[in-house]
């Protein structure tokens, strides 16, 4: 089928808050002391509801509210300084040049992703944009996509999702998508079993090459 719409993930792909947060973690752990494994934020990346330690490397019965607080401090600092990817903002103005609908379908919340998309300038290039509060299950079950398809008004075959974590990418496809991951540096070492492709950088893509996947 023709392309007729991208569908986009934010965290990791469209501003990578996810490296943001784990050096934000590893700062905290830094500034007490503690070494930080990265195994245990990477269990999270991507998830909703998943339940873990974060803070394992501190002995028992160490505030960990007051942890949580600091964390929560400086990742939104972070987060608030992350540029925009490579290749992003091209890949946007495109699409949007050969009148292609574009969504987002995010685990996040539209607290987080309105905001940082509007701060960028972002935001109204989306036509929808899809969040955890917008449907039953989160990622890698496929009902963000699902939506963004509903709201698109297409069939998963119309369109392509691009994707930077496993449950991410496991989700697009579940949704019957083609789906091109771009791994963040917290990513880069999993393997995407269910990628239609993998580059490195939204930077190598241009809607040629996308139209030409979307035909295969």
């Amino acid at each position: 089928m023709p392309l007729r719409g991208l569908i986009f993930d934010f965290d990791g792909l469209i501003v990578d808050t996810e490296t943001a947060t784990l050096e934000a973690w590893r700062q905290v752990h830094a500034e007490d002391g503690f070494d930080a494994d990265p195994r245990v934020l990477h269990a999270v990346v991507g998830h909703v509801d998943v339940v873990a330690d974060l803070w394992a490397a501190y002995p028992p019965g160490h505030d960990r509210a007051s942890l949580a607080a600091r964390f929560l401090t400086l990742t939104r600092e972070r987060c608030r300084l992350a540029p925009v990817l490579p290749g992003v903002v091209a890949l946007l103005d495109a699409a949007r040049a050969a009148g292609l609908p574009l969504a987002v379908a995010s685990n996040s919340s539209h607290r987080h992703v309105d905001a940082h998309l509007a701060a960028r300038g972002l935001l109204d290039r989306f036509a929808t944009v899809v969040c955890r509060e917008d449907v039953p299950r989160g990622k890698p079950a496929p009902d963000l996509y699902l939506e963004a398809l509903s709201r698109l008004e297409l069939d998963a075959d119309e369109a392509i999702a691009f994707e930077d974590s496993l449950p991410g990418h496991e989700a697009a496809a579940a949704a019957g998508l083609r789906v091109v991951v771009v791994p963040n540096p917290s990513t880069i070492g999993d393997h995407f079993s269910r990628a239609t492709l993998r580059v490195s950088s939204l930077a190598e893509l241009d809607l040629r090459r996308l139209e030409q996947l979307a035909l295969s």
